[in-house]
């Protein structure tokens, strides 16, 4: 019995030496499938990546057009505005009387004049208008002021209604 081996005499052991070779056997048919849905997860995902950078190509050539006609847009307008302005008259840059503005109040200012510079004389709005001069703008003639006081008076209105309910 010594030339012969002893796996081979004992049947448990044999059948186990068997049993151990065919779950090896698996063990290497389930690695083989795993590497190969690895393989096909990573195909997948550079077939994904390719379809992704053709979208992004194409957004980028669109955005590229776009960004060119913007610019082929400017240019024109820039143009156009040249050629305007050198249609237009050149005004003489200088001091006319009608554009220069009086000294304002002061201490040595006469009180009658004070008076009615104060109350916003009715005089000197159509000799300004008539110089070629805005009218002075009101608080209601700002938009500015406008949504101010509309956000004001909602802040005012939203306080007393929460005290009416608290």
């Amino acid at each position: 019995m010594t030339d012969q081996d002893p796996h081979t005499t004992d049947p448990d052991r044999t059948r186990s030496t068997a049993r151990g070779a065919e779950l090896r056997s698996e063990l290497a048919i389930t690695d083989a499938r795993r590497a190969e849905e690895e393989t096909a997860k990573a195909h997948e995902a550079v077939e994904q990546a390719t379809k992704q950078e053709e979208q992004l190509s194409g957004k980028e050539q669109k955005a590229r057009a776009r960004a060119k006609a913007a610019e082929e847009e400017a240019e024109r307008s820039r143009k156009q505005a040249e050629a305007v302005a050198q249609r237009a008259p050149q005004a003489a840059p200088g001091v006319s009387g009608a554009n220069v503005a009086s000294p304002g109040l002061g201490s040595n200012t006469d009180p009658s004049a004070a008076a009615a510079a104060s109350r916003g004389s009715t005089t000197a709005r159509p000799a300004a208008v008539a110089a070629g001069g805005a009218a002075p703008a009101t608080g209601s003639d700002r938009p500015e002021v406008l949504v101010g006081a509309a956000f004001a008076g909602a802040f005012v209105l939203a306080r007393v209604l929460k005290r009416l309910v608290d």
